[in-house]
């Protein structure tokens, strides 16, 4: 009789332990069982048992299942509105890690933000299946690939890594931010995958020629076409791009010239707006987690957690300093006290050794007017990279310091050209 009590026991276990029942309603139904066991007999009661037991089992697995036709509450939509909300792309981040390919038509939409949704066959057509000859960079969230659309049109398509968990705050980041943004020193996105499609994609208008890291100490250093005219436009430029941001209460956060392209006309477009914040309305800085490259992160946000538009105009004064010199942010082979480009270049300064850091190919012993402007680009950028926020110029005032550099440089050569034009000819 114990053999046979324990295997009643151990029967009704089973079922018990599928759903979550109360140590009291668990009491009851053992008790009961076991009165039933001596009343009627082992025999006729482990009949009845099995059969409660059946229903008990039943019950438990329809309390587990969903009522038929009630939706994921979990399931992102997209926002009613184009507006940048705070709160959408932290749902997003949480709620979506990944993105199982379905066949249901997930990419019927034509629009999202106002951007352009393409289907990601299209885009796989487009870069010949991400064909790794394609490939035109790879940085820290994605790889990015030249591909040619059905219309012809060029394209530079980032296929954000699957592997990093933060992808989806970034690709909503850049589809939130773009519609906000029209300047012709800014990058276009022309679309993007739907945001439950099998990859994240982004597609942008292809700007050929590079970086202005290529062409300062990369895989292009040695064409020689960043002659000083050049690099200042590069300057002003950049800065105006960044100026815009800032009116419209945008933060790139990530401010370097690997992200400064450049078209066939030595055209500035910045790029990558995957870190980029929006600031609301009369706020000076947000706190947040450090985020950026190393060699151009604000000091004061790195320490104190507090991201500003002062933070953008850091970076860029590093980005000054690399005009100058074409040396990278960052060498560890340099000596220890020089690794950090910023660090050396306030050195040079303060000791009055700028020809150590300008870059031989800029002549800047030899020829005064250069000389004079790339020093007023160093003193603009160790404003740029004062350790305090509240001392550095916003980016606008840099805007206008640089235009006033670059009309000076503009004068000087019209009055070379006059000069050379009323030159008595030489009498043979």
């Amino acid at each position: 009789e114990k053999k046979d009590v324990g295997l009643i026991v151990g029967i009704i276990w089973l079922p018990l332990s599928l759903s979550v029942v109360s140590a009291n309603v668990f009491s009851e139904k053992l008790n009961f069982l076991f009165a039933l066991s001596s009343s009627l007999g082992l025999g006729i009661a482990g009949a009845v048992i099995a059969g409660i037991l059946i229903g008990i089992g039943i019950l438990c697995f329809k309390r587990r299942q969903p009522a038929a036709g009630v939706k994921n509450k979990y399931l992102p939509t997209p926002p009613s509105s184009a507006g940048l909300s705070t709160t959408s792309t932290t749902h997003l981040s949480q709620t979506m890690p990944s993105y199982p390919t379905s066949n249901y038509d997930i990419e019927k939409e034509s629009t999202y933000f106002g951007i352009h949704v393409f289907s990601y066959q299209e885009l796989e057509e487009a870069t010949d299946n991400f064909n790794p000859a394609k490939q035109l960079g790879e940085g820290g969230f994605g790889t990015v690939y030249y591909g040619m659309l059905n219309d012809r049109r060029e394209v530079a398509v980032k296929r954000l890594y699957k592997t990093n968990f933060k992808r989806v705050d970034q690709y909503m980041n850049e589809i939130e931010i773009f519609p906000r943004i029209r300047h012709p020193n800014l990058v276009t996105l022309y679309g993007c995958t739907s945001k439950r499609s099998t990859e994240l994609l982004l597609v942008y208008e292809y700007i050929p020629n590079g970086t202005v890291a290529d062409h300062l100490y990369g895989k292009l250093s040695n064409s020689g076409f960043l002659t000083w005219p050049i690099r200042l436009s590069i300057a002003v430029e950049t800065a105006n791009a960044l100026a815009h941001l800032h009116a419209s209460d945008i933060i790139h956060r990530d401010v370097k010239t690997a992200n400064i392209l450049l078209d066939n006309s030595f055209k500035v477009k910045v790029a990558d707006f995957g870190l980029s914040r929006l600031f609301p309305n009369g706020v000076t800085h947000v706190s947040t987690a450090p985020q950026g490259t190393p060699g151009y992160v604000d000091p004061e946000y790195f320490q104190c957690y507090q991201l500003s538009e002062k933070s953008d105009v850091y970076s860029y004064g590093v980005v000054l300093f690399e005009l100058i010199s074409a040396k990278p942010a960052v060498d560890t082979s340099r000596h220890r006290d020089d690794i950090n480009l910023a660090n050396m270049g306030m050195s040079r300064i303060r000791n009055h050794a700028l020809h150590e850091l300008v870059d031989p190919s800029l002549r800047f012993e030899n020829d005064y007017a250069t000389k004079k402007m790339v020093t007023a680009i160093a003193e603009l950028a160790s404003r740029c990279l004062q350790q305090e926020r509240n001392m550095r110029p916003s980016m606008e005032q840099v805007l206008q310091t640089l235009i006033g550099i670059q009309g000076e440089q503009i004068g000087l050569q019209k009055a070379e050209k006059e000069n050379v034009r009323c030159r008595p000819q030489e009498i043979s």
